[in-house]
């Protein structure tokens, strides 16, 4: 029998659809609360708590995105909607503050404020310092992040007062009940094996299962954070006849940071990562806030962002300036093949039919000097026009390595070799910025679309790297 249990109660999933989201699920049942108003993750008027495995607790209350989840990927967990948090005549401290704040009113996005509101109530140690990224994350007086809410979107209320009610929240109080339930671990996954319409869900128990069944079925459609397949199953059609979740596999959210390598396993979802790092690897620091929304890194995996094989993906440029690697796995073995010859096409790679990404390894020591540029129309919560990762080393005034990866301007994320060379061996001035800005202003093969044209794009990636040297020169305390 297949369960999911819902505000404390058990809700059979047994004859539900395998394409079925979370949030139709829901609503069928009569949990209204929990509303579509993008079916893309954008809006976050959907927003439920999953109880995960934590990194401060045992467990933590982790606001996703319910219109992109199917609901078979929740199969043996537990998740608590709007409804479950509180009543009419009982709210709780969160609908309370939205309530007499005014944090409301038409309503609509509300239950979905809540329940990411409600996820940085209960984050374990709240009031402790935020990892220093430098891409201004706000915290109130409380320790409350409003970075939590930047996957929430409201179109009558305003910011202010919603602001004004997260920061207004104190502590859990000591017969909360969902915050004393984080002190116990979460539901084990459940191995799941659901079939309706012709179409197969399997939550196999163990990465060899997994790699046995790409063997034999290499169509079948990998599954952990669901925050690109789900839009292509609500906006597109999509329905893959098989679909394997991998998202819960011990085999691949490993994480070892280590004397040589930080080896990061591609099921960590993005949030994860970043509370891991805790602010070790700066690049990836400025990467994650500026990655779409935290209720989308709540559930977006290293590994799932690499295998879509974007060329606007965000981690790739980052990726490659770290000079990383990606362990492929099969049941044939492993392999272990360079990020800046993984992508060989629009959407194209290396990995095979029957490989998946099974971790994700970067070299140590780190270049001193790094940085993340996202260019796009929006500061967050935006899709890029141009990306560009940055590490470089400088030893006695001259460039001694450079690496640099770029996104948004051509059919694959790529390294700017043509810019490195510019630069290696060639004093870490002004003069010779600038000369390898026209270099970097000609990478590449940008395209005209509607986020930007090739010549913006150009001229992004030039004057990027006149920011970078800029930036240099501020940390150092010398003026431009």
């Amino acid at each position: 029998m297949t369960t999911i249990k819902v505000n404390g109660r058990d809700a059979r999933l047994d004859g539900v659809p395998v394409h079925t989201t979370v949030l139709d699920w829901l609503r069928d049942r009569g949990l209204t609360g929990a509303k579509e108003g993008c079916a893309e993750g954008e809006c976050g008027a959907c927003s439920v708590l999953v109880a995960r495995p934590g990194i401060d607790s045992p467990t933590e209350w982790t606001a996703v995105n319910a219109c992109l989840l199917p609901a078979a990927s929740l199969d043996g967990q537990e998740i608590i909607t709007s409804e479950g948090l509180g009543k009419s005549t009982s709210l709780h401290p969160v609908q309370q503050e939205m309530a007499v704040r005014g944090g409301s009113q038409c309503g609509f996005c509300t239950p979905g404020f809540v329940c990411s509101m409600a996820a940085e109530y209960y984050r374990p140690a709240r009031t402790a310092p935020a990892v220093s990224d430098g891409c201004d994350h706000e915290h109130g007086p409380n320790g409350f992040d409003l970075h939590a809410l930047s996957g929430n979107l409201c179109r009558c209320t305003g910011y202010r007062p919603i602001r004004d009610a997260a920061y207004a929240l104190g502590t859990p109080s000591p017969d909360d009940t969902l915050a004393t339930r984080r002190s116990s671990p979460p539901p084990p996954p459940a191995p799941t094996q659901l079939s309706t319409n012709g179409s197969e869900f399997l939550r196999p128990a163990t990465l060899p299962e997994v790699l046995d069944l790409l063997t034999t079925r290499p169509e079948a459609r990998l599954l952990a954070g669901s925050t690109d397949a789900g839009v292509e199953v609500n906006i597109r059609g999509l329905r893959p006849p098989l679909v394997i979740a991998i998202d819960r596999l011990p085999e691949l959210r490993e994480f070892d940071f280590g004397a040589g390598e930080v080896r990061i396993g591609a099921a960590l979802t993005l949030s994860e990562i970043e509370r891991l790092l805790d602010g070790q690897v700066p690049l990836l620091g400025q990467l994650f806030p500026q990655f779409a929304s935290r209720l989308i890194r709540n559930g977006a995996t290293i590994g799932g962002n690499l295998g879509t094989a974007s060329p606007i993906g965000d981690t790739p440029p980052a990726l490659l300036a770290l000079d990383a690697s990606l362990v492929l796995a099969s049941a044939r073995g492993e392999r272990v093949v360079a990020l800046a010859e993984y992508f060989t096409g629009y959407r194209q790679t290396v990995k095979a039919p029957d490989e998946l990404i099974r971790s994700v390894v970067i070299p140590l020591p780190l270049a001193p000097m790094t940085a993340f540029h996202k260019i796009a129309k929006r500061r967050f919560d935006d899709i890029s026009s141009v990306a560009i990762g940055y590490a470089v080393e400088v030893v006695d005034g001259v460039v001694s390595r450079a690496r640099i990866g770029l996104g948004g301007v051509a059919a694959t994320p790529l390294r700017a070799r043509a810019t490195e060379e510019a630069l290696v061996g060639r004093r870490w001035d002004e003069s010779t910025v600038r000369e390898a800005a026209v270099v970097l202003a000609a990478e590449g093969t940008p395209m005209d679309d509607h986020r930007a044209s090739s010549a913006y794009r150009s001229a992004m990636l030039g004057q990027s790297l006149l920011r970078f040297y800029a930036q240099h020169l501020a940390a150092e305390g010398v003026s431009a």
